[in-house]
């Protein structure tokens, strides 16, 4: 898979209803420090809202959250239809650099990945209007470099360990969970992403849908098929999240948790109109189990280097939206 023609947009100026996020995330080495970046486009599928792109700096260090967004006219934001080469004003994101600033945020960030990308669905879905949202992971356990800028703090970024994204669709699923995983604390070379999601066709509410990948060295046990999403077990308690899928070719478990307080709740704007609630912590727990035909059983944890994320119509009241 090219890693290039992955990360290419989608969209196109004159198409209605649509949002493209590309955002890269980077924990520490040892500390509980994470940065996650997204650059985003959006059009509404109505006339009511102005389609714009939107520019997210976040720093997570221990519970203290600092959080930037901007918002810029589409006319001032450009992304390839051939290769990963998005810029949102004068921040800028390409195959190996991430450049840009908000306010007194400001980054500096080159990246690598040993790893080949990572598709979160069968790859004949890619192309349809099923399911209505997108995600594969172009660079998994991507190793950046670089520095980041808060105010008058210079933070030096030397070896942290993430990953850069893509997803995109016509609109935000309707509920989901998800999770990743770049590195485990027992198990620096084990990569994992995870997402549990809930849709709704009119007043019905599907049983949750989980799809599951875990990249060991060359070896990617998978399970995204539609009927295996169906089959497996997921649950979401508040904060916590956990799930199992199974099957001839193996099972992944996981468990995925945080404290409110390593969470931050950011308004997504949705194309049909109205937006959700993301709840985004890049410091929270995972432990994972995963079991393959030709393989050991393998077991592997992280007290704080797991990427979590839930989406919701509305935010707890512990958690007021931020902009």
């Amino acid at each position: 898979m090219d890693r290039a023609r992955l990360g290419a947009a989608r969209f196109e100026d004159t198409r209605r209803g649509h949002y493209e996020s590309w955002f890269q995330r980077a924990n520490h080495p040892t500390e509980p420090i994470a940065v996650w970046i997204r650059y985003t486009v959006f059009i509404p599928a109505s006339g009511e809202r102005p389609a714009l792109g939107e520019l997210w700096a976040i720093l997570f260090e221990g519970n203290s959250i600092t959080a930037r967004k901007a918002e810029v006219p589409l006319d001032r934001c450009t992304a390839s239809r051939q290769t990963l080469e998005v810029a949102i004003a004068d921040s800028t994101l390409d195959l190996e650099t991430c450049e840009g600033s908000i306010e007194d945020f400001r980054w500096s960030l080159r990246y690598a990945s040993p790893a080949s990308p990572l598709l979160m669905l069968p790859e004949a879905l890619y192309g349809g209007g099923f399911p209505k949202a997108k995600l594969l992971v172009g660079s998994p356990l991507a190793r950046y470099s670089g520095s980041l800028r808060v105010g008058e703090r210079t933070i030096d970024v030397d070896g942290w360990v993430g990953s850069q994204n893509h997803n995109w669709g016509s609109r935000h699923t309707d509920r989901y969970a998800w999770g990743q995983v770049a590195g485990f604390d027992d198990a620096p070379g084990v990569f994992l992403e995870a997402a549990t999601a809930w849709l709704r066709f009119g007043p019905v509410w599907t049983p949750p849908l989980t799809v599951a990948s875990v990249r060991i060295g060359e070896q990617t046990i998978q399970r995204v098929g539609m009927l295996q999403a169906v089959r497996a077990n997921a649950r979401v308690d508040g904060f916590h999240w956990e799930f199992e899928t199974t099957g001839r070719n193996g099972s992944i478990a996981a468990t995925f948790d945080a404290d409110p307080e390593a969470f931050v709740a950011l308004r997504y704007l949705n194309p049909p109109g109205g937006h959700k609630a993301c709840l985004n912590s890049k410091l929270a727990r995972c432990t994972l189990r995963v079991s393959a035909p030709g393989m050991q059983p393998l077991e592997a944890s992280t007290e704080h280097r797991a990427a979590l994320e839930f989406l919701r119509d509305e935010a707890p009241p512990q958690l007021p939206l931020q902009f």
